[in-house]
């Protein structure tokens, strides 16, 4: 009996995970297509911000790093946070949703700018910048939705549905997982502020 129900949960949440990480993609695909929806201004105001701040780089202006840490920091952990409440409240389940595909648009547009200014190079480019925090952040935010979601369908399906069914192990699980997604973006936060900028000191020149 427990091992069908840990079977019916695993095939629960690998869809889940599944059903998110294609939203995500979609995002992306998204986001990366809407550099081609700018109009002309738009494109050449992107273009010369972008320029300025390669120049900064080569110049090796870079932020200071503690105050780059806090910042992204604070932003990942609202996100997080947000996420959080929102499958807490159980009628914030769609914005969950939504902020994964406007997660994936974020990192689509970036990488998509840069490439279609910089072609070959801007690939390159972007895997220094983009790719070293997204590569924690987006896992982090992806299982942080599914454990979000999980618990908004239990309270449904068990409080809502059927009135029965403890609600507290649920809400500890729920908070326990938001709790490691903090830690995991605090990771991220030190690697925006620490490692990013060393590997886009070494791409920009690429792109001069």
């Amino acid at each position: 009996m427990n091992s069908t129900i840990f079977k019916r949960r695993a095939a629960d949440s690998l869809t889940l995970y599944v059903f998110i990480g294609v939203l995500f993609a979609v995002g992306v695909v998204f986001g990366a297509l809407a550099v081609h929806a700018l109009t002309l201004e738009q494109q050449q105001n992107l273009s010369g911000d972008l320029d300025r701040f390669i120049r900064m780089m080569e110049a090796g202006m870079f932020p200071d790093e503690a105050e780059t840490f806090w910042d992204r920091f604070f932003f990942y952990g609202k996100w997080i946070g947000l996420i959080g409440v929102l499958g807490m409240t159980v009628v914030g389940l769609p914005l969950v949703l939504a902020l994964d595909f406007l997660k994936g648009s974020l990192v689509g547009f970036a990488i998509g700018t840069v490439v279609s200014e910089h072609g070959w190079k801007g690939i390159v480019f972007s895997l220094a910048s983009v790719v070293p925090p997204n590569m924690i952040v987006v896992p982090a935010i992806v299982i942080a939705s599914a454990a979000a979601i999980s618990f908004a369908l239990h309270v449904i399906r068990y409080r809502l549905l059927q009135s029965k069914g403890r609600l507290l192990p649920a809400f500890v699980s729920l908070c326990t997982m938001l709790g490691f997604m903090l830690l995991a973006v605090t990771a991220a936060a030190l690697v925006e502020a620490y490692v990013s900028p060393a590997l886009m000191r070494w791409a920009a020149p690429m792109l001069g």
